[in-house]
């Protein structure tokens, strides 16, 4: 199942070919939701062994257009997680420091250590996204900087992180639906921003600068996946699956301890 939606080589993919409203040919959260719950189990064990072994760290990567849902994915499948080993990052403009720096700094800054779980929402590709549509940035430094990436991703995974991307595929009806729900809920107005709709203008410049990315960065070792997300039920299920099967691959466990505790019992009761 997962790889109809894994991208796993450079190669070139249109957006169009990918059903934003496609649930697998299931029919309804309920048909899932038992399936569910077991991968939140399974993914807090897997993070406990994370946490434990301190040998490996993970990084999952959200991209997609506005209102694609990556806050809301974070909550409803990585709410559960040991808070001591997880944490989530987000990135909005870069401030005067960030922009002063390298574009991979700010982000690089706060990957996972190792026997940590981190979130991005957003990240490095924004520096190779909205930079290129609202053109701060030309062709040719578009290609060196998804060459940086490519090396940045593969010096993480040297370094036994392991990069989980992820682009919440959305339509553009479904985007405007859920920026009208906002100006109708009073509870999502907050969330609201006229430049939201400013963006709207450049959909498909954005289609096509995300099918470049996917080109260029989509490799054995660090793929993308493409997860349909008009239907928030099934995103979620499916972003859960992808982060259980990396992990369990990951082939995790508790570490060995240095010291025989029977030895320590035996020391403990002489002295008694």
């Amino acid at each position: 199942m997962l790889s109809h939606y894994r991208l796993s080589k450079r190669e070139k993919v249109k957006l169009i070919g990918y059903d934003p409203g496609d649930t697998a040919s299931i029919g309804s959260k309920e048909d899932i939701q038992e399936e569910f719950e077991r991968l939140k189990e399974e993914l807090q064990e897997e993070q406990e062994k994370l946490f434990a072994s301190k040998t490996n760290g993970v990084l999952v990567l959200f991209q997609g257009m506005d209102c694609s849902g990556k806050d809301g994915v974070i909550k409803k499948v990585l709410a559960n997680l040991n808070p001591q080993g997880f944490r989530a990052e987000s990135f909005k403009t870069p401030t005067a420091d960030e922009a002063a720096h390298d574009f991979l700094w700010r982000t690089h800054k706060v990957t996972p250590a190792k026997g940590y779980l981190t979130s991005f929402n957003r990240s490095y590709y924004e520096d190779v996204l909205i930079t290129r549509v609202h053109g701060k940035i030309g062709g040719k430094e578009v290609k060196s900087r998804l060459k940086h990436i490519r090396h940045f991703e593969d010096l993480l995974q040297d370094s036994g992180v392991s990069v989980i991307k992820i682009f919440l595929h959305i339509s553009r009806e479904f985007q405007l639906n859920k920026i009208k729900d906002r100006l109708k809920n009073p509870e999502k107005l907050w969330k609201f921003d006229p430049a939201d709709l400013e963006e709207r203008r450049y959909w498909n410049d954005y289609q096509q600068a995300y099918e470049d990315v996917f080109a260029a960065t989509g490799t054995k070792e660090c793929p993308w996946h493409i997860v349909p997300s008009n239907n928030r039920w099934f995103r979620d299920y499916l972003v859960l699956k992808i982060i259980v099967k990396a992990m369990r691959d990951m082939n995790l466990s508790y570490p060995k301890a240095d010291i025989e505790a029977t030895s320590l019992f035996s020391a403990e009761e002489q002295q008694n």
